[in-house]
């Protein structure tokens, strides 16, 4: 499959929520809605802080996959809730009211990915979509790649990630063959079982995907 990976822009949010719709069916952020996802991913083009790419089919131009997530975590969504609450709450509103008990979670599930871990200040890999087509494809390798390559540009000693542990091996298999190591398994308050993983930039020891 030939593809290229460019920075996202405004004009790829509405096929980035597809594609994160049909790569993630079952998950509490599709369940949230298109609305909500668009403010999602549209967040990280509205702050500086913000890193996100797009692979893009070479023939086609249809968008395969997408990476976004804050090269400093800390205060990113509290700016981000501060500037855009209400919208994030008038797009979650319809999920809310089909299933009053995900208020709880709401905020927690999106915006809260375990406490960032000791060490050099670190970027948060939030979200990873590649569409099921593409998958096993080199596409989710490349956008990873790149998304690391622009956290180190912009002088991030590292990166982490959070990811479920249970049942979840081609995923925590896809990020240990890229060099993540986990740094702690912890438990949410919903009782799932997480992996938090971290990569050290200051070695030269990741697999480029680029």
């Amino acid at each position: 499959m030939s593809f290229k990976v460019v920075p996202i822009s405004p004009e790829h949010i509405d096929k980035v929520v597809e594609v994160h719709i049909r790569a993630f069916p079952d998950f509490f952020l599709t369940f949230l809605g298109p609305r909500f996802l668009r403010e999602f991913y549209g967040s990280f083009l509205k702050d500086p802080t913000g890193i996100g790419f797009v692979a893009e089919d070479a023939q086609t131009s249809d968008i395969l996959g997408a990476v976004v997530g804050p090269v400093t975590p800390q205060g990113y969504f509290k700016r981000l809730l501060k500037r855009r609450w209400w919208a994030f709450c008038r797009a979650a509103a319809g999920a809310v009211l089909r299933r009053p008990a995900t208020a709880k979670r709401l905020f927690r599930a999106v915006f809260y990915r375990g406490e960032a871990p000791p060490g050099p200040p670190r970027a948060l890999l939030s979200s990873i979509a590649v569409a099921p087509e593409a998958q096993r494809r080199g596409v989710g390798r490349a956008l990873v790649g790149r998304w690391v390559e622009e956290a180190r540009r912009r002088g991030a000693g590292g990166c982490f990630l959070t990811t479920d542990a249970d049942n979840n091996d081609k995923v925590n298999a896809f990020y240990q063959g890229l060099g993540w190591k986990v740094e702690s398994t912890y438990t949410t308050p919903e009782g799932r079982c997480m992996n938090r993983y971290v990569l050290d930039l200051s070695a030269d020891t990741y697999m480029r995907g680029t």
